[in-house]
């Protein structure tokens, strides 16, 4: 068993640490909070490798309960040092000698669960789940003050769950590994004995644990920034066509002309740049403060919570006064619910739905009034400022017949209706931090660097993550910061050699995603030469022998069916990714889609492809070479299995990307398994929720892999995550009328990976419940 090292006060050991600098918020050496960069610059290792480390600290809520079944909250100090976990009461850089309470190792086990906003001590705070995936047993939560904070501590448990990878794929004797502590919120552990040694990074927080009784500690990592951005329109095709239409109050309104014929509704948008962080303006929107809301809502400041549904939903009452719209109308009242989700990418999504509830009927003396449904989006805008800015979308559904009259300006009151007051926030939320610029600024950090900075060994797989496509008052893609870990002075000219160098390539490729794919793509004779074994013989394939229970569609319209497109509607990293961000239209498929099956359960359906009747166990389909199966597990009443089965001809070649995922170990499969979506028809609110950014599986769900014969199957537990379970939640009520797009690939990150190809399609057309198969 192992100790985990004391944190290093400011005055550390000669040689050791050489420069400490404090740090103004904002400056690229502070980190800027961006979601999706890496945790840190530093790698490390709790096992006396000699590696650099990072270590991240702060103040945190410790949830539980105890022997007798009470529950507590207690205010701690968490540190993670590589691997290793410490928990004290008091910050122990302030204490020296101070003993930690908790301590251990974070196993390479360990499952991480936001479960989103909760009430804590009588506020509103960010709880993560931490526990083991092969023993749930051993579970704990800590709650934090913002929801950028509990990304933060997130990726800290990400980068050291990484180490704890690393040491088993390197040799560390597993019996070792055993005998090391795991770190357990839920009792005191033994001493752990070994240091992390090399420490490569320290980043404190300037403020105390008052403030995280006031819901604003400071967790700061030190994090490298991307300022390379695009459209917005993710990594699939955007399902709105917009038009600029006017402006209003400085922001700009669009109109959805593509799906104007034939919808329930108009569709108008606001766009706005807000000189905040995206977590400072979430936080704000989702409010109950009246005396806060006054100063940017016109609208709906009068609100109270009716009820929680969970960490991500709620129910919410409010009234205004339509006085400042038409003075002689009267009192109104309304209830709405709220759906708030933050992607891997850091960008939040909060749907607003009009609702009724049995706790709010109709109130004497005011009018019910519908809401109309929105949705806001919170997309970070990274800039070379100090001042944090992010782009902020109100979208909003109108009755058609109300637009055209005020199109042909047969009616002069859409500015004095619901629709203008809601579109108006952007405006009310862009004029209100720029007058409080004391909400928008970070607090100085302290950062302690290493005389030798080594090269980060162990990648966090989040500093690898894309960067914040935007498109809406963007500034140019080729802006960006320099490397934050260099000491030298004299990088400026070549910053702007490489920016001009990145601004052509993004000129091509924004003028035509065909030609910068032409240059850049895989062909399929390539792609098959570099992930197949190309000399042996192959295996024909015929479709008629494998049969789901989910037909192949006969046409586009043909509902309850399945179909396998092209992958040139998904946006994949090109040859060049790694320097300028570049993506290109994927190609064929590697493997063939041969057969969906659509199940219902009572229980967790895994290991599909062991069943008897499974497709996979037929003799027809041992005589192929590989098959990987997709199970997506969707949690409802009942319980469905979406399993799609995908067949190479030829064996897959041990030494490529594709063969080293098939044999890899489940951490280097839960950082590559990628998938994108994309819906191509259905309501407009549940395009928003599921989006079309690409998302790594193994990070935002539990992914389950079982390796067998000529097989890898993938179960996906789509209700391991509160965010995936209010997600498909969404979906399910509008199942039946949507056609769905998947891309499955496996993320490249090193450049003898690139470009990426896509692994597998489907689309999905119009899945029926009730036609599933019960098993």
């Amino acid at each position: 068993m192992a100790e985990p090292p004391a944190p290093l006060p400011l005055a550390a050991e000669a040689g050791e640490v050489i420069e400490v600098e404090n740090l103004e918020p904002g400056s690229p050496d502070a980190g800027s909070g961006s979601s999706g960069s890496g945790i840190g610059s530093g790698s490390g290792s709790g096992s006396g490798s000699g590696r650099s480390t990072s270590e991240y600290s702060g103040w945190v809520y410790h949830l539980g309960v105890n022997s007798i079944g009470h529950e507590y909250c207690h205010l701690r100090f968490l540190v993670i040092r590589g691997k290793c976990v410490a928990m004290y009461k008091r910050d122990p850089h302030e204490n020296p000698g101070l003993e930690p309470i908790r301590k251990g190792f974070v196993s390479h086990t360990l499952m991480v669960e936001e479960l989103g906003r909760q009430k804590v001590n009588h506020g509103d705070f960010y709880v993560l789940r931490l526990c083991n995936r092969l023993d749930k047993t051993k579970k704990g939560e800590i709650a934090c003050a913002t929801p950028g904070e509990a990304r933060k501590w997130t990726e800290a448990f990400e980068q050291a769950k990484q180490q704890a990878d690393h040491d088993l794929t390197r040799g560390v004797n597993w019996k070792r590994l055993q005998n090391e502590n795991e770190f357990n919120l839920d009792g005191h552990r033994p001493r752990v004995r070994r240091y992390a040694k090399g420490l490569g990074k320290l980043v404190r927080i300037g403020k105390g644990p008052e403030m995280l009784l006031r819901q604003s500690s400071d967790l700061q990592i030190h994090e490298r920034v991307n300022t390379n951005f695009g459209g917005d329109a993710g990594d699939a095709p955007e399902a709105h066509e917009w038009r600029f239409v006017r402006i209003l109050n400085g922001i700009r309104i669009f109109e959805d002309i593509k799906n104007s014929k034939g919808g329930k509704g108009i569709l108008l948008k606001s766009v706005g740049v807000v000189g905040a962080n995206p977590d400072t303006v979430f936080e704000m929107v989702l409010s109950l403060d009246k005396h806060k809301r006054y100063e940017w809502d016109m609208l709906i400041a009068d609100l109270e919570l009716v009820e929680t549904i969970d960490g991500y939903c709620d129910v919410v009452y409010g009234t205004y006064e339509p006085k400042y719209l038409n003075w002689w109308k009267s009192k109104k009242d309304f209830v709405f619910s709220r759906q708030w989700f933050r992607g891997q990418d850091g960008a939040y999504n909060i749907l607003q739905s009009p609702a009724s509830h049995k706790k709010k009927p109709s109130r004497h003396g005011y009018g019910r009034a519908h809401i109309n449904p929105t949705t806001w989006e919170i997309r970070r805008l990274n800039t070379s400022g100090s001042t944090p800015k992010c782009i902020v979308t109100r979208m909003v559904e109108i009755s058609p017949s109300f637009w055209d009259r005020w199109k042909r300006r047969t009616s002069t009151n859409f500015d004095r209706s619901i629709a203008y007051a809601l579109l108006s926030q952007v405006a009310g939320l862009r004029e209100y931090f720029a007058a409080n610029p004391a909400i928008t600024s970070d607090s100085p950090s302290t950062v302690v660097k290493s005389k030798a900075s080594e090269p980060l060994i162990i990648q966090s797989e989040l500093e690898d993550s894309e960067p914040n496509d935007e498109f809406y008052d963007a500034l140019v893609r080729g802006e960006s910061f320099e490397d934050e870990d260099s000491d030298d002075d004299d990088d400026d000219d070549d910053d702007d050699d490489v920016m001009t160098s990145k601004a052509g390539k993004v000129k091509l490729k924004n003028v035509s995603w065909a030609i910068a794919g032409l240059a850049m793509k895989r062909s399929k004779a390539s792609l098959e030469r570099s992930e197949l074994v190309t000399n042996s013989i192959p295996v024909a394939i015929d479709s008629s022998h494998f049969h789901g229970n989910v037909r192949r569609a006969k046409s586009e319209d043909d509902p309850n069916s399945w179909s396998a497109p092209g992958g040139e509607k998904f946006m994949i990293r090109g040859k060049t990714y790694l320097s300028d961000y570049t993506k290109i239209a994927g190609g064929d498929p590697l493997l063939k889609l041969i057969a969906v099956d659509w199940f219902k359960v009572n229980e967790r359906f895994d290991s599909v492809a062991l069943h008897p009747k499974s497709l996979v166990q037929s003799e027809a389909a041992k005589k192929i070479p590989f098959i990987l199966v997709i199970n997506l597990q969707v949690p409802a009443k009942p319980n469905y299995n979406l399993v799609m089965y995908y067949a190479s001809e030829k064996p897959v070649n041990k030494e490529s990307l594709l063969g080293r995922f098939i044999d890899g170990t489940d951490a280097f499969r839960d950082a590559r398994f990628k998938l994108i979506p994309s819906i191509v028809e259905g309501y407009w609110m549940v395009k928003r929720a599921v989006g079309t950014r690409a998302c790594l599986l193994g990070k935002a769900v539990t992914c389950n892999y079982l390796r067998q014969d000529n097989f890898l199957e993938i179960d996906v537990d789509i209700g391991s995550s509160s965010v995936a379970r209010s997600i498909i939640g969404l979906v399910l009520g509008y199942v039946t009328s949507i056609v769905v797009d998947l891309g499955i690939l496996i993320e490249a990150k090193e450049e003898k990976e690139l470009p990426e190809y896509i692994l597998g399609t489907v689309r999905l057309n119009r899945v029926n419940p009730d036609a599933a198969v019960q098993i």
